[in-house]
């Protein structure tokens, strides 16, 4: 297939004498079964320079560069002389398939390189941001996400993806909640195990699949003050209860690679941190894939004040870390430290195996263009179906917030003024770390509210504010090109054209909200409120006496105390992705009724973060369910205590109640399980899905236990009029927790079980845990 050199001859020859020598020893044969590429490995490093293996270790960023260019550029220049390992943000086969042929074909060994990017949430088609994803319940359609975006991105040359991030967040001033499943450790360890499957399909032989890389190891989500890169500090009892699970879950789904944080663990750079990466994820968890680090992490450890480029690069690979994304720490600093006796040739050899070892599960030696076939990237990217997939699981992430008086679904026979500046903008509708979308492809509101409805209803469209008042924030939060371009009018005159359409109207639809990069990386806020120009907007439009539909673009829980007071109906659309227009126009219109629900509580102020619904008790408790002021007991004198919306929470256009909480025994023992049902009736007027939630409380513990705790979820269609009967099984694995010796054990006492549609079920049984 490509003219070889004599090395790269020589190199598939002794891998075949290895291998029959590993066929005729029993030793060597018990070892290669836990890796079945070891034998081809060691082969390899065997034949490798210092150089070219640190060169396997280095993970520089592409920039993209331009096809028929990529051989005078000096990233060429590097693969050509063995000092990459493997390339990220660059896309399409033209391009990757020439970058990969000078890896192939000019470098001395010919070992091909890995293509990374940040396919997060979708790829050319894109679907709703990962928090808005998570509000669909729906594991089996998060799963087919990641599904079609590997196939898409493997299509377009790339096999491994930078997901899924799996950080439990609970302050939503952190920019980056919405890249997340929200703040439950149990409904956060589902979505990553789905991720990871659909990913990956346990198949990395297939073309179609990607290498999966969880992320942020570890706690990130808990950054102080909810400010992004910033430091973590927390009991081990709390990280192995409530922020480590979801890593675990994926690890144990089989993910490939890990990306270390940025924060540090134990006062440790997470990158450098030899409990964290090596002692934890590898001796405890068993995680054989490779450690990469995030952006520029290990020089980011400099300033962290650990040591210079040299030290803390030396630290980051005795640590656990194997590749270095961007900083070159490893490739222009570690030779010195093992000439130096600082690290030793076994700490980089075993680093270089694991990246090996990735590239043969991924095929790439048997054919390094396997992911360069020009035929699935002209039909299987962005494709009618790939499309209407996206169009419906947007409308199954929305969360109806608020109906007063049955404001929607709206008729489609109505006279719609849409106002607002997120109406007519595809590039923000994608969201943040939307990094392969076409933004411009994407369907606005107004498009897509125009094609629901097509003649039916008269569609006005007025901008009515800016997104900001100050130019510079509104910049910030447009960046990357998702700018929303002011039209030189003044804010006087944009209001009042908006209330001259808003006259003619039998309905207001005010898209309203967070722009896609207002959340994000780098995008901590703290003032959690919608926009004031926005605001004013809104309560403009309220005073009008028109019945006004708020659609909320958000990637994080909001303060809404006002709008939730005002507003006659509120939709949660988070960002939607490619189809957004279409999923918004299908709820609105009723033909989809919304089944999202909350995966992060909303506060009633920024004052109240962090808050989450699986908080522990104090020893004085705040004793009532209103959220009112109780002198000398935990609570805030100058709010409601309770949030705004709950956890779990979210509306339908039809009602559901509850009945008939059983189980099939009032005991459990060590290695019994307990079967609860309830039976949910649809008693409103449409057919509609309900997200039935289960939670449970160990009421006496040798530690402290949380109010309570997600144990079971499950979606179910219900007809109207209709009753189901739902049910759960519950055994000791749920039951169990991380004691003050870090032992994972159930402990004999009484549980009680909440079963309803939110964290705040109040249907109620008990039962107990025997020896």
């Amino acid at each position: 297939m490509n003219k070889l050199f004599n090395l790269k001859t020589a190199t598939i020859v002794l891998v075949t004498a290895t291998l029959f020598s590993c066929n005729t020893n029993s030793n060597s044969t018990k070892k290669n079964s836990e890796n079945p590429f070891e034998a081809q490995v060691d082969s390899i490093l065997n034949l490798m320079t210092i150089e070219e293996k640190l060169g396997q270790l280095n993970l520089p960023s592409s920039g993209d560069i331009t096809t028929g260019a990529s051989e005078s550029s000096n990233v060429a220049k590097n693969i050509e002389e063995g000092k990459v390992g493997g390339l990220f943000n660059i896309k399409t086969v033209e391009k990757i398939r020439e970058v990969q042929k000078i890896a192939v074909e000019k470098s001395r060994l010919g070992i091909p390189l890995i293509f990374g990017m940040d396919v997060i949430h979708g790829y050319k088609t894109t679907f709703p941001i990962p928090l808005g994803l998570s509000a669909s319940w729906d594991m089996e359609m998060i799963e087919k996400t990641a599904r079609v975006a590997a196939t898409e991105a493997s299509a377009d040359g790339i096999n491994w993806t930078f997901s899924p991030m799996v950080d439990i967040s609970r302050d939503a001033r952190w920019g980056r909640v919405s890249e997340g499943s929200g703040e439950d450790t149990y409904y956060g360890s589902q979505v990553a195990r789905a991720m990871v499957r659909g990913y990956q399909q346990n198949d990395l032989t297939a073309n179609n699949t990607l290498l999966s890389c969880v992320k942020h190891f570890a706690l990130y989500g808990a950054s102080e003050a909810g400010r992004d890169y910033n430091t973590v500090d927390m009991s081990r009892i709390r990280m192995y209860n409530e922020y480590l699970p979801p890593y675990k879950a994926a690890i144990d789904e089989g993910v490939g690679s890990v990306m270390a944080s940025f924060n540090e663990v134990d006062g440790v750079p997470a990158t450098g941190n030899k409990w964290l990466l090596t002692d934890l994820l590898r001796d405890d968890w068993g995680f054989d894939g490779f450690v990469v680090t995030d952006y520029t992490g290990i020089e980011e450890m400099v300033y962290h004040g650990v040591g210079d480029l040299q030290q803390v690069s030396a630290q980051s690979l005795k640590a656990g870390s194997d590749m270095d994304m961007v900083a070159e720490g490893f490739l222009n600093t570690l030779k010195q430290s093992l000439e130096e006796g600082k690290v030793s040739i076994n700490d980089i050899d075993t680093a270089v195996k694991r990246i090996l070892t990735a590239k043969y599960q991924l095929g790439l030696f048997d054919d390094p263009y396997k992911y360069c076939d020009i035929n699935r990237a002209k039909t299987e990217i962005f494709t009618q179906e790939n499309r209407d997939f996206a169009r419906t699981v947007g409308a199954e992430s929305m969360v109806l917030l608020k109906n007063e008086n049955q404001t929607l679904p709206i008729k489609k026979s109505s006279t719609i003024a849409l106002i607002g500046p997120l109406a007519n903008t595809s590039v923000n509708m994608a969201g943040t770390w939307s990094v392969a979308t076409d933004q411009e492809k994407s369907k606005t509101v107004l498009d897509g509210l125009k094609s629901v409805v097509a003649d039916k209803a008269n569609i006005l469209y007025a901008k009515g504010s800016n997104v900001d008042y100050d130019l510079e924030l509104e910049k910030r939060a447009t960046m990357f090109g998702k700018d929303i371009p002011r039209d030189g009018r003044s804010d006087k005159q944009l209001l009042d054209e908006a209330l001259a359409i808003a006259k003619k109207a039998d309905v207001i639809v005010a898209t309203l909200g967070e722009t896609a990069e207002f959340s994000g990386e780098s995008s901590s806020r703290t003032n959690l409120e919608i926009p004031q120009a926005q605001k004013d907007l809104l309560n403009a439009l309220l005073k009008t006496g028109k019945p006004v539909v708020l659609v909320l673009f958000t990637g994080r829980p909001l303060v809404l105390v006002e709008e939730n007071e005002t507003v006659p109906a509120i939709l949660n659309v988070w960002f939607p992705g490619s189809e957004a227009g279409l999923s918004i126009a299908d709820v609105l219109f009723g033909d989809v009724n919304p089944s999202g629900k909350l995966t992060a509580t909303f506060p009633r102020n920024v004052g109240q973060i962090p808050i989450f619904y699986n908080h522990k008790n104090t020893g004085r408790p705040l004793g009532n369910k209103e959220g009112k002021f109780e002198k000398f007991k935990s609570n805030y004198i100058d709010v409601r205590n309770e949030p705004l919306y709950p956890f779990g929470y979210g509306l339908s256009y039809t009602t559901f109640e509850y009945n008939n909480l059983k189980m099939n025994n009032s005991t459990i023992t060590m290695d019994g399980k307990i079967n609860i049902t309830v039976d949910v009736t649809n008693t409103g007027n449409y057919d509609g899905k309900e997200v039935i939630q289960l939670y449970i409380r160990d009421v006496v513990g040798s530690v402290t236990r949380p109010v309570k705790e997600l144990k079971g979820f499950k979606k179910a269609f219900i007809k109207k009029g209709e009753t189901q009967t739902v049910s759960f099984d519950i055994s000791i694995e749920d039951l169990k927790f991380y004691n003050y010796d870090l032992d994972f054990v159930a402990e004999p006492g009484d549980f009680e079980i909440f079963v309803g549609t939110n964290s705040d079920a109040s249907l109620k049984t008990s039962f107990k845990l025997t020896k």
